[in-house]
């Protein structure tokens, strides 16, 4: 059972010295002092190959299995994708919280409260890791066969969640690490703790596949080892650290107000993620719906869902480029929030717009030029017309030509969404989202797809969502601070007043 623990209660003033010698460290940054540009760009880089190297444990399993003996392993794979996110979402989305509320106390200097904002938040990841991962197992097979998978794919799909869904605790557990070093500025430490991990993903794919013979379970099981790797070595790392977010299972707790704090910022960004699954689900069904009418349920595999498959693995590595510079609009911000310096916000969102659109359309852009040789890699190639291997490459480039190359709108949304959460309206950030992005999609795929039922009408409306939201967040934001700063220099000028009095 969870228990309180008594902690040091230590001035801010005694314990200056200690953060002003961690954060001393090359490896952390100061986000309330100085030029913003070159820092954001320090913080997002190693943060992006962390975070790419998190998309590779999904995009080796995909590679490998496809040079399995099983035809349809790839897509598979690609139908669960969705449901996952569903499930693990809600309670990994929590991470959010951690990482804003940390990296809040951080900026004000509050050491204590860091302390046990840090050791709550691993608590709680490891509690609703196992409540998703129990909650997996459960309901993964009705689910997937709700979406539309039938048959052998069925099959395949449900082992590959059941496997999983049992390394969710150590998914949980990595992101909520990964969550506090973020918040501390500390983005290298993750990228080599995941650079190894990721390696022994790669290695136990080959091995199980190619060696041992398996399919679908062997990748399963490669990622679960890797994830598990992953938050061994991120905790024994941060047990070493020298400032207030240093880990200690002696002050492992659930401190009320650390508990409150985290819950209010990560649970809306935990629904926020699952409707996103949400209606990504109803995305997948559609385009299995076309499958199903296009092609046989007793065809050799499922060529509209492998192809798609192969395209949106590839579009999860434009995805997590961009989601660098989400989170470090959350961070910036909550730091700058914490230390009161509301100043330097709009500059914070300047950058972050910036940099994240051209991430956006370099790499969208580059994947893009070399699309024939990376589908290649997922077993997706040009084939004779009429052929199943021609369904499936003809899926993977309709998906690119409608979703990759306007992928640089994303940046309006994402960055927009940090902003509002690193300004601490966590709620507004759910609504919005909810009404822009997952409302929309559910009632275009009622209409425009149930009349014209082509991938096209699916995939284009991914991008109109993104910049709808966008625009939305962007007006929500300038407001939200402007009535901040107004605030601000209206206490400001009744402490001058009152001095001078």
């Amino acid at each position: 059972m969870p228990y309180r623990r008594t902690f040091l209660h230590t001035s801010t003033h005694k314990n200056s010295s200690t953060y002003r010698h961690s954060h001393s460290s090359a490896k952390v940054i100061e986000m309330t002092e100085g030029p913003l540009f070159t820092k954001i760009l320090v913080f997002i880089l190693p943060l992006m190959v962390t975070n790419l190297l998190q998309v590779l444990y999904n995009a080796a399993d995909m590679v490998v299995v496809s040079l399995s003996s099983e035809p349809d392993a790839v897509a598979a794979i690609g139908t669960t994708g969705s449901f996952i996110n569903l499930v693990v979402n809600v309670f990994v989305g929590f991470a959010t919280g951690a990482n804003v509320i940390v990296a809040r106390h951080l900026g004000a200097k509050e050491e204590a409260r860091a302390s046990r904002a840090t050791h709550t938040a691993l608590v709680m990841s490891l509690i609703f890791g196992f409540a998703s991962g129990i909650l997996g197992l459960f309901i993964s097979r009705p689910v997937l066969t709700l979406m539309g998978a039938q048959g052998k794919l069925l099959d395949l799909a449900t082992t590959y969640t059941v496997i999983y869904f049992c390394g969710v605790p150590f998914i949980s557990l990595t992101n909520y690490l990964i969550a506090i070093f973020r918040a501390k500025g500390d983005t290298r430490t993750p990228l080599y703790i995941l650079s190894a991990s990721g390696l022994v993903n790669v290695v136990l794919n080959l091995f199980f596949v190619l060696v041992v013979g398996l399919s679908v379970e062997g990748v399963a099981l490669a990622t679960l080892i890797a994830n598990a790797v992953s938050a061994v070595l991120l905790a024994v790392r941060l047990s070493a650290d020298e400032g207030a977010c240093r880990f200690s299972f002696k002050q492992l707790c659930l401190d009320g107000k650390a508990f409150r704090d985290i819950l209010y910022v990560g649970l809306p960004a935990g629904i926020q993620g699952s409707l996103f699954s949400l209606s990504n689900m109803i995305i997948q069904s559609s385009i299995l719906q076309v499958n199903n009418m296009l092609y046989p349920i007793d065809s050799e595999f499922s060529p509209v869902v492998t192809g798609n498959a192969a395209a949106a693995n590839l579009e999860g590595f434009i995805y997590t480029a961009q989601n660098s510079v989400y989170q470090a609009a959350i961070t910036f911000t909550s730091q700058n929030v914490g230390a009161k310096k509301l100043d330097r916000i709009k500059r914070i969102m300047g950058c972050c717009y910036l940099l994240g659109f051209l991430i956006s359309l370099t790499v969208s852009l580059s994947i893009f030029f070399f699309r024939a040789p990376l589908l290649a890699l997922y077993g997706v190639t040009a084939g004779a017309a009429g052929s199943l291997e021609q369904g499936a490459y003809d899926a993977a480039m309709t998906r690119m030509l409608c979703v990759f190359l306007p992928y640089a709108l994303i940046s309006l949304m994402e960055v927009g969404c940090g902003m509002v959460r690193g300004l601490g309206k966590a709620i507004s950030s759910t609504v919005i989202s909810l009404i822009g992005a997952c409302v929309f999609r559910i009632v275009w795929v009622s209409t425009v797809f149930r009349a014209v039922q082509t991938l096209a009408s699916i995939y284009v409306c991914l991008p109109i969502s993104w910049a709808l939201t966008g625009l939305i967040f962007l007006g929500y934001t300038l407001t939200v601070l402007g009535k901040m700063m107004k605030k601000q220099r209206a206490e400001q000028a009744a402490i001058q007043t009152f001095a001078a009095g």
